[in-house]
């Protein structure tokens, strides 16, 4: 199983691939630049409709983002989970799912 609980902490963590790392890594520092960017315009007063196409570029990268590491959790430590007889994974999962639905 590829998720595990910390000692003494109420918190699970996930070891990753660095392959998986570096990617998820790489997407973050796309949005981080988006944001930046967004910041710039607004900063430098550039027109309202410019400043949205950008923030709608940044959401679809930060939902990429998302789905990258939503199938990696569903492949691994749901999956690894259910294998081991620990239903309560699912669960976890739905509330995630309409966490992320809102």
């Amino acid at each position: 199983m590829n998720c595990d609980k910390e000692c003494n902490c109420c918190h699970k963590t996930k070891e990753r691939p660095p392959e998986e790392v570096a990617s998820l890594v790489n997407r973050l520092n796309r949005v981080e630049g988006q944001i930046r960017g967004i910041r710039g315009m607004v900063e430098r007063s550039a027109y309202c409709p410019d400043i949205l196409t950008q923030v709608a570029a940044a959401t679809a990268a930060l939902n990429g983002f998302t789905r990258e590491l939503l199938a990696s959790h569903i492949k691994t430590c749901v999956a690894g989970d259910i294998r081991a007889g620990s239903d309560e994974t699912i669960d976890e999962l739905v509330g995630l799912l309409q966490k992320l639905m809102k």
